[in-house]
């Protein structure tokens, strides 16, 4: 079976309910994006710099700055194709194992870690520049 491999694995051994409030803490951002998109959004054109929106319709994003975020991405064929669903299981399978893994998450080791000056969230904290820096310059451009 293979979710044997897993039984082993301490790194996947969670307590859900010593941790309930993450429960919780995900129904909030669910309904709070609902909330936020139903009744605080408004219909302004988001102001891009012109050098941003050429380098945006390089990557073959059509109507920068049109919409709040790009329809090349966030529309209902993108997230269903083959291509958006691997990206968003292959992201947050990371995301999820980085945040374990690093000990915290970028606003955890940026707000708190760096202000009681912690030497691993300084390094934690290069380390994500350093990777959204990657991602953004090379990684990114041979995805689209």
């Amino acid at each position: 079976m293979p979710w044997e491999v897993l039984e082993f694995s301490d790194f996947f051994k969670f307590n859900w309910k010593d941790s309930i409030w993450n429960l919780t803490v995900v129904l909030g951002a669910i309904i709070g994006g609902f909330i936020a998109v139903q009744f605080l959004s408004n219909d302004r054109i988001t102001d891009l710099n012109p050098a941003t929106i050429s380098e945006l319709t390089a990557l073959g994003f059509g109507n920068s700055g049109e919409t709040l975020v790009p329809n090349e991405l966030f529309n209902l064929e993108a997230i269903t194709s083959i291509k958006g669903l691997a990206i968003l299981i292959i992201g947050g399978l990371l995301v999820g194992f980085g945040t374990r893994y690093a000990g915290g998450c970028t606003s955890g080791h940026a707000i708190t870690g760096l202000s009681s000056l912690q030497g691993p969230s300084l390094i934690a904290v290069i380390g994500f520049f350093l990777g959204g820096l990657l991602m953004t310059n090379f990684i990114l451009p041979l995805l689209f």
